[in-house]
Parts: C-alpha cells; structure tokens; sequence
C-alpha cells in the first residue's frame, strides 16, 4: 500500500510547480518580439480639430538658416523647438502645440517671464517665456501647470501660447532666460 503524503507537502509541490511554470513563462516572453516605438504620422484626428500628443521621435538637426550662438528655436513647419548651445550643439528638441497667432519668421528675445499665471485659454499656466506679439497677442512658450495638452481653441479665439509638455517646459524655463534669442524658422 502506498505511503499518503501529507497535506502541506502537496501544498508545497503545487507552489513549486507554479513557480517553474511562471519561469518559464518569463523567460519565453524575455525572449519573444519586443514592440518598438514608432513615429506619428499626422492623422484624420487632426484635421478634425483634435491636437496630436507630440511624439518621442525627432529631428535632431537644427534647422538651417536658425541662426548662431546660444538660442531657441522655433520651427512653424515642423511645430518642434530647439534648444541650441553657444557650441551650436543642440541640447534639447520637443513637439510643441501651437496657439492660433504664430509669429512671423525672424530673430526675437525673450522679454520677460512670468512662473505662473492663467492662459487665454482658461488654463493654469508655467514657465512662461514671452517673445513675441503679433495681431495684438502676445506670443510665449508656456507649459500646463497639470502636464495637459491644450484643447483645441474656440473657433475664432486667438491664442498665442506655444504649448508643451511639463519636462520640456521646466527645460525651457531653465535655458531661456531674459534676453535669450528666439529664432522662429518656417
């Protein structure tokens, strides 16, 4: 007649079967296809009135005809900024949101900054770097205080804020003081 086992040793084999399965389990999927970032493609969302999240993947060449020396720049075209080193290096790049009023292309200065306020859009607002007027509006790099992108402006409002995300916010705050350049490129 065989011997019983007693309960706790079934107890204990069931774990140590679980815990080798889930191993293996592991190990298979360390070893399976990893998913890769891709870049965004503008979408029907877009011409929809939908913003598009600004993407990780980015030109890392500043733009030719941006100028020389420590700057930001701004392309319209490309919705990115740059922020360049007095070695022509480029520190930083990000997507950016734009507002309704872009400037005109050309070479500006940060005229003063504000660490908080509320934007025309109704929204709590940081790291704001004025550069720009145009049409009346006042044209700034500026962050939302919760991280948010902006919704898309009411038909007919004007916006001037360059809108983007905290990190690149804080980033710009750091590098762009009074008197920085602003090139705005197309």
């Amino acid at each position: 007649m065989p011997a019983r086992l007693p309960s706790w040793a079934w107890t204990t084999g069931l774990t140590v079967g679980a815990i080798a399965a889930v191993t293996v389990l592991a190990v298979q999927a360390d070893r399976g296809p990893h998913p890769t970032a891709t870049s965004a493609k503008p979408s029907s969302a877009a011409s929809a009135g939908v913003r598009p999240t600004p993407t990780a993947s980015a030109p890392t060449r500043v733009p030719d005809g941006s100028g020389t020396g420590r700057r930001v720049v701004y392309s319209l075209g490309e919705k990115r900024v740059w922020l360049v080193d007095a070695s022509e290096g480029s520190r930083r790049t990000f997507a950016v949101w734009p507002g309704t009023v872009s400037p005109d292309p050309g070479s500006y200065t940060v005229s003063s900054r504000n660490e908080g306020t509320t934007g025309s859009d109704g929204v709590q607002i940081e790291h704001i770097l004025y550069f720009a007027a145009k049409s009346g509006v006042s044209v700034a790099f500026s962050n939302a205080a919760d991280g948010a992108s902006p919704p898309p402006a009411a038909s007919g409002t004007k916006t001037g804020g360059v809108r983007m995300r905290k990190a690149d916010g804080t980033a710009l705050w750091a590098f762009g003081t009074v008197g920085t350049t602003v090139t705005v490129v197309r």
